[in-house]
């Protein structure tokens, strides 16, 4: 049987600077597949995006090769090679005198498409980042960071590029942008079975992310594996310390979902209700916030009792004080995958939505205690048992 030719392939590459005899890189030698979302991870320095910058040319080769889709770089116009390569930095790189329409298209109109093909394609990729057809005719200085990201992300498909190069795309946003673009990225690559190519010092974000997990350190490959891998046999003592105390111990719980640990009747109101049906709830469930869903049951946000104190006097509805969600977790995902991110978080519980947004249940604190519990003094345990139950309703909402 004939093995696939790999999407990248780096095969015995250096990269050192002539004026410091610096090596960024050293004897770097791994293939990624196509369709695999690959994630170089490592401390500053360790020549992640150095080597990233190698497969469009964008950085040279001292010694060693690299290839795409079985050619060696060097053999392709580096002009032609970054236009059929999709490349997210994270400053967006939109430029600011075009509108969104004009920035998504840009590689398209220089590949000489025709204009009902450019006109078509600005509105599939308007709604690929899930913005509004009436932000085409917007100037970037109009978006938030967030949309802005997105924009960025979606352009880098605008050619429908099979390989996309991301340097640290979302690094400078806020939590809340932060989760909700990597789960637009997560959605499109598999989705369009894209192969990604992802610069990152973020392990929780690594994890949640790749497929397949490059770490470097000193410009030298230490590591290649799943995340499993990763997490199950680290190569040393710095991908150990790269990993954490946290990611390691939450590995124990290979085949624990979430849905395994949630409590699956969290404490809700309607988004129509008003705020008095809101304080009767609260007082009667005993908790200081309220998950909000609509008539569907998906999840719009929360509110608090600090909010609705504030405005009872001068608002009526449940929507008036409506606040995001930070972030969520699907009822499917590992909680090894989880375990650091919801420990870590200034928050006593996190939403589980299921693929249509609809809300199913929470994770809490306590409930994350006890699998510790369990995995310390095993299932006879009883104190850790009845943690979760006690705590349902003042932990979970």
């Amino acid at each position: 049987m004939t093995e696939k030719i790999p999407m990248v392939e780096f095969r015995d590459v250096s990269k050192t600077y002539p004026k410091s005899k610096k090596s960024a890189v050293k004897h770097i030698s791994f293939k990624i597949n196509q369709g695999e979302f690959c994630c170089l991870i490592g401390t500053s320095g360790s020549g992640k995006t150095t080597l990233m910058r190698m497969i469009n040319r964008m950085n040279t080769v001292t010694t060693g090769t690299v290839f795409v889709a079985g050619k060696n770089v060097e053999s392709f116009n580096p002009v032609n090679l970054r236009r059929h390569i999709g490349y997210v930095i994270q400053s967006n790189g939109l430029m600011p005198h075009m509108t969104i329409r004009e920035n998504i298209i840009l590689v398209p109109k220089l590949l000489k498409w025709p204009k009902e093909k450019l006109a078509s394609a600005a509105k599939k990729l308007i709604k690929m980042a899930e913005l509004p057809e009436s932000y085409l005719d917007r100037y970037p200085a109009e978006l938030s960071g967030g949309q802005q990201q997105r924009i960025g992300v979606v352009r880098a498909l605008a050619a429908n590029q099979n390989l996309i190069l991301m340097d640290e795309p979302f690094g400078a946003l806020d939590p809340i942008t932060r989760e909700s673009l990597q789960n637009l990225v997560q959605h499109l690559q598999t989705k369009l079975g894209k192969t990604i190519v992802f610069v990152t010092h973020d392990m929780d974000e690594a994890l949640k992310l790749a497929t397949k997990i490059v770490v470097l350190h000193d410009g030298q490959l230490v590591q290649v594996g799943t995340p499993d891998e990763i997490l199950h046999h680290p190569a040393n003592d710095f991908v150990k310390t790269l990993i954490g105390e946290e990611r390691l111990a939450a590995a124990k719980y290979e085949t624990v979902k979430v849905k395994n640990v949630m409590l699956a009747d969290p404490v809700k109101i309607s988004i129509s209700a008003t705020l008095t049906e809101a304080l009767t709830m609260m007082k009667k469930r005993r908790v200081d916030t309220l998950l909000v869903v609509d008539d569907h049951n998906h999840l719009k946000g929360y509110i608090s009792i600090a909010t609705l104190q504030s405005k009872y006097q001068t608002l009526t509805s449940v929507s008036d004080i409506l606040q995001p969600i930070v972030e969520t977790v699907g009822p499917e995902e590992y909680l090894r995958d989880n375990f650091s991110r919801i420990l870590k978080r200034n928050r006593q519980y996190v939403p589980v939505i299921d693929s249509e947004q609809k809300l199913v249940g929470i994770v809490t604190r306590s409930s994350l205690v006890n699998v510790v519990y369990e995995s310390i003094w095993g299932n006879s345990n009883t104190a850790g048992s009845s943690s979760v139950k006690t705590n349902s309703t003042k932990e979970a909402n």
